[in-house]
């Protein structure tokens, strides 16, 4: 059986010019690809908005690398309804990255019992709501980031001393949290889960002059063992989640002032997932996905 491996133009091998971060998707693919083909399966990477006659004979599709959904988020959820409707298998299914799509999806964590981090919603954004988070944050800097978007891109950090234009706007949906100084102090924690089941643990740190973690912006990682209450916040976020049969899950948490660990975001559509810090990620994937193509898809 073929598998698809979902990319886009910048991510994809052999396309010019490839994203600044495109070297994750060789190393998730040299990760899978291998534990597929053990398993008599083989990967086949792909164009998510590439015509529909080039998916014929997949039988499944993992989300992959297709990091320029966020701007087109309704034809990215109608093309994975238009595979599913093909009886292509879809990890995850289209309803969770309907779900998850949007970063409001925080706020029924947060209803379901889970710690997130604080959050102002708007339509949009500019000055006034700027300076009115710090206000209702009682903080002196916030980070006003897009509902829908991935990878940090879109993002604006503003201080009481560098306040954003009077005519500036977010020009779409948006969130805004107070800065953390725990991304500076000791990074974010990534939290990996295969099949319900915690997989790996990473450290992500900021480079020099930078907030942001991703390698995009010279972010770093490293493998982190996490502290058993760490890691039972993060099983916990799991369990919050309204869908129980995710083949993956990436929870990315930050360290609030009061010490406990706060949901960023729950990643469910195409999140990198580490393979150098996670060695067994393709054998667990793998073993995973064997499991659902035994079972006819609904």
């Amino acid at each position: 059986m073929k598998v698809g491996f979902l990319a886009c133009p910048g991510t994809l091998p052999g396309t010019a010019p490839r994203r600044g971060d495109a070297f994750e998707h060789d190393l998730e693919v040299a990760a899978l690809r291998p534990a597929l083909a053990a398993r008599g399966l083989e990967l086949i990477e792909i164009d998510w908005r590439a015509p529909l006659e080039r998916f014929a004979g997949l039988g499944c599709v993992l989300l992959g690398t297709a990091w320029d959904y966020q701007d087109r988020a309704p034809e990215f959820v109608a093309r994975l309804d238009a595979l599913a409707a093909r009886g292509i298998r879809v990890c995850n299914p289209p309803d969770v990255v309907r779900w998850n799509i949007d970063k409001g999806y925080l706020a029924e964590l947060a209803g379901r019992g889970a710690t997130t981090v604080p959050t102002l919603w708007h339509e949009d954004a500019g000055l006034a709501e700027v300076e009115a988070a710090m206000a209702h944050f009682g903080a002196d800097r916030v980070v006003v980031k897009r509902r829908v978007g991935a990878g940090g891109e879109g993002q604006h950090s503003f201080t009481r001393g560098a306040l954003p234009d009077a005519g500036w706007r977010m020009g779409r949906a948006a969130m805004i949290q107070p800065f953390l100084p725990a991304i500076l102090e000791e990074g974010e924690f990534t939290f990996v889960f295969v099949d319900g089941r915690f997989s790996h643990g990473v450290n992500k740190r900021a480079a020099q002059g930078e907030y942001r973690i991703q390698s995009l912006f010279g972010g770093r990682e490293a493998g982190y063992a996490p502290a058993p209450e760490d890691l039972a916040t993060a099983e916990a976020v799991v369990a919050a989640l309204p869908f129980t049969d995710l083949l993956y899950a990436r929870i990315d948490m930050v360290r609030l002032p009061d010490g406990e660990l706060a949901v960023m975001e729950a990643e469910l559509i195409e999140p990198y997932l580490y393979p150098e810090q996670g060695p067994d990620l393709g054998e667990r994937l793998a073993d995973a996905l064997v499991r659902r193509l035994a079972v006819p898809v609904a």
